[in-house]
């Protein structure tokens, strides 16, 4: 209700797109998946080691918060207090540090 609100604010007609809660959700296809990761290949190469099944790498934490990261969510500040969660080698948490902190 409140982004249909906003989305009216200002124009001269009303939205009458019907706003519902979503009943069923449904994954992207493999090759969406965590797709930021996938354009760094030092750190695509070392999650797809930790998850050779491509259903552990969807469903994987890590995997997601490194790609968001990537995306330019998140801190630097956040990522230095849990990049040693995420399995990574040394090289690797150095590059993902360049990265983010090029953001």
């Amino acid at each position: 209700m409140e982004t249909r609100d906003r989305e009216e604010a200002g124009k001269e007609h009303k939205v009458l797109t019907e706003i519902v809660p979503a009943t069923e959700f449904y994954l992207a296809e493999a090759y969406h998946q965590k797709y930021y990761l996938t354009l760094v290949p030092e750190l695509w190469k070392e999650f797809s080691a930790m998850y050779p099944d491509s259903d552990d790498f969807i469903a994987s934490t890590a995997a997601a918060r490194v790609n968001g990261y990537l995306h330019g969510y998140g801190t630097l500040e956040t990522l230095e207090k849990e990049i040693s969660e995420f399995g990574l080698s040394p090289a690797a948490k150095a590059g993902l540090l360049d990265v983010v902190s090029a953001h």
